[in-house]
């Protein structure tokens, strides 16, 4: 694929459902792994061992990542990985202050970042009325899914208003991150480049910071741990990213963004699956209005 395209065909949509799938199932091997790992030192460890596998596949390759970009194309590369490390900074602190489910919810805000954000980049990428319907029908299918946390007094402390800005906060990181990519001349690297550039700066700045928040490392990591800690690496930071990030060379970041709502409620359906957690009614019809929602903000206008 050399050029760009307006709309996601069956390639794209299949790419970027495996990327919300694989996200999903994030969440639970990240939950088992915080048994025994910290979650900044955890996030880390992943980026950069991400990073190297990056450049080890591009070696494989016979593809040489120096020069490969276009020239300045580093500033973005330094700026998209400070933003995805602020972003998982956001996350895990205000996950200390709020619940788990209302942090998903805010930080799913992201697509509306990333709307309001690309037709100041690309203006062919501005979403119709009826688009725009279908990013809030989305939005509510996500909230709903999630809605029972927010019923009743503050459960999580009387902080918790300070972990639902962090979410809010995060989820502007998130839409920054992407809309970073686009707006610099990494947006003409080669996935690799990007992906490198995204994993290695986040890596060490998350490292330091669990340098500086006192997190201890881990004295024993069971074999449950390591495996998850695996899947979070090789398929998660490495081959999943890197399969974003050519799906954003070619394809309206807009209408990719409104597929992340699939994420949490994959991540929920991975629960059930593998957690055993309850399948409800609430979840199911979340499902649907995520679905339709997606289908509308992917419609072909007349």
């Amino acid at each position: 694929m050399s050029d760009r395209k307006t709309d996601l065909d069956a390639r794209a949509v299949a790419g970027i459902v495996l990327c919300c799938g694989l996200w999903g199932l994030n969440q639970v091997a990240a939950k088992v792994a915080l048994a025994e790992i910290a979650p900044l030192l955890q996030a880390g460890l992943r980026s950069l061992g991400a990073a190297l596998l990056v450049a080890l596949w591009s070696r494989a390759r016979g593809q040489a990542l120096r020069g490969s970009a276009p020239a300045g194309a580093w500033r973005g590369g330094l700026l998209a990985g400070a933003l995805f490390a602020a972003e998982f900074s956001c996350l895990f602190i205000g996950l200390q202050y709020t619940s788990a489910s209302r942090m998903v919810v805010f930080v799913y805000l992201a697509p509306f970042v990333v709307a309001l954000g690309m037709p100041l980049i690309a203006r062919a990428e501005r979403l119709s009325p009826l688009q725009a319907s279908g990013l809030l029908v989305a939005f509510a299918g996500v909230a709903w899914a999630f809605g029972e946390s927010f019923n009743g007094p503050a459960t999580a402390g009387s902080r918790q208003w300070l972990g639902d800005a962090l979410g809010v906060l995060a989820a502007l990181l998130w839409g920054c991150t992407t809309l970073s990519i686009r707006a610099t001349r990494l947006s003409a690297a080669p996935a690799e480049v990007t992906l490198l550039y995204q994993l290695g700066v986040s890596g060490v700045l998350l490292l330091a910071a669990s340098a500086l928040a006192g997190e201890p490392w881990p004295v024993r990591v069971g074999a449950l741990s390591l495996a998850m800690m695996g899947f979070q690496t090789v398929v998660v930071s490495f081959a999943s990213y890197l399969l974003w990030f050519e799906l954003l060379r070619h394809y309206p970041a807009t209408k990719l963004s409104a597929f992340t709502l699939l994420t949490p409620l994959a991540g929920l359906l991975a629960g059930v699956a593998l957690l055993d957690e309850p399948l409800t009614a609430r979840l199911v019809v979340a499902t649907a209005a995520v679905c339709v929602g997606i289908a509308a903000v992917n419609r072909r206008p007349r």
